[in-house]
């Protein structure tokens, strides 16, 4: 199987899951501000990295929903930015479904970008070292967010979300090639 094949495949069952969760819960989500997102992100970065160093959960979730759970409220996060004028805290299913595809689209085009330029070296690196990485880029979130989103030289918040979501996908694909 290949990367676009793996990655179109964890990216469904993000969507899957995100889609259903609406079902129960609709889009509550669109109260929470930008910061209080990331801050959600950084929770579960946070869990797995623990999970990785101590090796056990006692709450009996493992790693890889963590993963989805950051590839979701990334989008969340993505969505939020496109619809910052947008005050409604209810969108309908079908255009939940496609402001999801829109992003994940987008992301999709950098992953693409990326790989071809670095050659997968993702394929080479350790889940543990992406996880350190998401953690290193929700920091980044985090300041950017606090500076009021000025950076001097740096990419947006929009451009981490991005790369959070990627490095996810790919901890879920090595993951699954390790089972």
């Amino acid at each position: 199987m290949n990367t676009e094949q793996q990655y179109r495949q964890v990216v469904e069952r993000c969507k899957s899951l995100f889609l259903k969760k609406n079902t129960d819960y609709g889009t509550a989500w669109r109260i929470l501000r930008l910061p209080s997102i990331t801050d959600q992100i950084f929770i579960k970065a946070q869990r797995i990295r623990t999970l990785q160093e101590k090796g056990v959960s006692k709450v009996g979730e493992g790693i890889e929903p963590e993963f989805v759970g950051i590839i979701n409220y990334c989008v969340m996060a993505l969505i939020q930015m496109g619809l910052h004028n947008d005050t409604r805290t209810d969108i309908p299913t079908a255009e939940l479904e496609q402001l999801y595809d829109a992003e994940i689209g987008a992301v999709t085009q950098l992953l693409f970008a990326k790989n071809h330029d670095y050659g997968e070296a993702w394929r080479d690196m350790r889940v543990s070292s992406m996880t350190d990485i998401i953690l290193m880029k929700l920091l980044r979130t985090k300041q950017i967010e606090d500076n009021a989103g000025a950076t001097l030289v740096s990419e947006g918040v929009d451009a981490n979300y991005m790369d959070m979501i990627n490095y996810a996908v790919f901890c879920l694909i090595k993951m699954s090639e390790q089972n």
